[in-house]
């Protein structure tokens, strides 16, 4: 398939294709066993895996078992094992129906793998596709694997994916005063990395609590870089189901600190956004319960608002970058600005600057001058690890 026809295949809407090599067959970690296969072969391993953890259609905890590794539990991040739990939905421990194995949920108030956890388990292994956000919380998970890993000295084997988002890098860099799990470091919103670079990163900058360091061993792609548009093979999390919502997330996902739907709810999450507030105009939605958004935001009641699934930013291009100008635009039509952004706003830019210079009414370029300077020292930093 060449590329012209992928291109008029993410212009007709950007779903989820069953391949995962989008213009230069990428090879993610997971498909190159020889080359870690050693580093388990005789050890009880653990994983961290999601439904994102495949080799072509079959998922890594199969192909694991087929060539005789002793996976002793899986451990799962946000969203569990499969992949189905809605946003900040709690997922309890429980067995894998299709294998026996146990899963221990590490997101929630379980977090990070505990000593106990750990004590039949010789060596790590983490595979989930990332979205390169910096609130998206599998980093955060990557992260409080590595400091487990390094407390109990244990090897953390990193099978490496492309970043979806990783061509660019953009946003404010979290200040560190602002730190929670859906934003652990001083990293802008878009990063620009894969989970192998940022493990690294996270190391070299010994950003790592009591300034901890992982034995990490980080099984790369091939024919990938960071200028490669590479499409999902499967969605990352229930809210992200096809490419458009993907590309759209960095921008959209600053929303979820304000009053109004990001259509949650709806069959195009991350894509629209919207109110009962705005004027009433032609486009509209209402946000229904799901299996994986029981309560979302606007529950049931008609919106006014935008759909941006057709949109140009849908499509990767140069030059990408955060786009406000939504945002700014749905703050200038809601009516009463005092309730426009709720406080998860500021864990969300990391800061409080971006709220009061939206009610200031600064323009996005000038916003954007205010994000050079972090940005120019992260880029230093972040040169140090790349991959690709």
């Amino acid at each position: 398939m060449n590329r012209i026809i992928l291109f008029c295949i993410l212009l007709a809407g950007c779903f989820f294709e069953t391949s995962a090599q989008y213009a230069d067959h990428v090879l993610p970690g997971a498909t190159q066993t020889m080359r870690y296969l050693p580093l388990l072969k005789n050890k009880r391993v653990a994983l961290m895996v999601n439904q994102t953890a495949t080799i072509d259609k079959t998922h890594l905890v199969d192909t694991l078992l087929k060539l005789h590794v002793k996976i002793q539990k899986i451990f799962s991040p946000e969203h569990g094992f499969r992949g189905t739990a809605g946003h900040g939905e709690k997922v309890a421990n429980s067995i894998d129906s299709a294998t026996g194995i146990p899963i221990i949920s590490l997101y929630g108030q379980h977090r990070k793998a505990t000593a106990d956890d750990l004590k039949d388990v010789d060596i790590l292994l983490f595979d989930v596709q990332d979205v390169g956000a910096r609130f998206f919380t599998y980093i955060s998970s990557l992260q409080e694997l590595m400091e487990s890993a390094a407390e109990n000295k244990k090897t953390l084997v990193i099978l490496d994916r492309p970043n979806p988002n990783g061509d660019y890098v953009d946003g404010p860099v979290l200040d560190t005063a602002y730190h929670s799990f859906i934003g652990m470091q001083p990293i802008p919103v878009v990063h620009g990395m894969t989970v192998g670079e940022y493990a690294s990163m996270l190391n070299g900058e010994r950003w790592l609590s009591k300034g901890l360091h992982c034995n990490i061993k980080i099984i790369p792609c091939e024919n990938y870089s960071h200028q490669t548009y590479y499409r999902l093979p499967i969605k990352p999390s229930p809210n992200l189901p096809n490419m458009a919502a993907v590309n759209l997330y960095p921008s959209l996902c600053l929303f979820e600190g304000t009053t109004l739907s990001l259509g949650r709810g709806t069959d195009k999450p991350f894509q629209l956004y919207g109110t009962p507030y705005f004027p009433k105009q032609n486009f509209t939605f209402t946000p229904r319960a799901s299996a994986s958004n029981p309560t979302p935001v606007l529950k049931d009641q008609l919106c006014y608002g935008f759909d941006l699934s057709n949109a140009p930013e849908t499509i990767p291009h140069k030059n990408r970058k955060i786009e406000l100008k939504w945002l700014i635009n749905a703050y200038h039509l809601y009516t009463d600005k005092e309730k426009f952004f709720t406080p998860f706003f500021t864990k969300l830019a990391g800061n409080t600057q971006l709220q009061q210079q939206i009610i200031k009414g600064m323009s996005e370029a000038d916003i954007r001058k205010s994000w050079e300077p972090g940005l120019a020292k992260f880029k230093v930093i972040r040169a140090k690890y790349l991959l690709y």
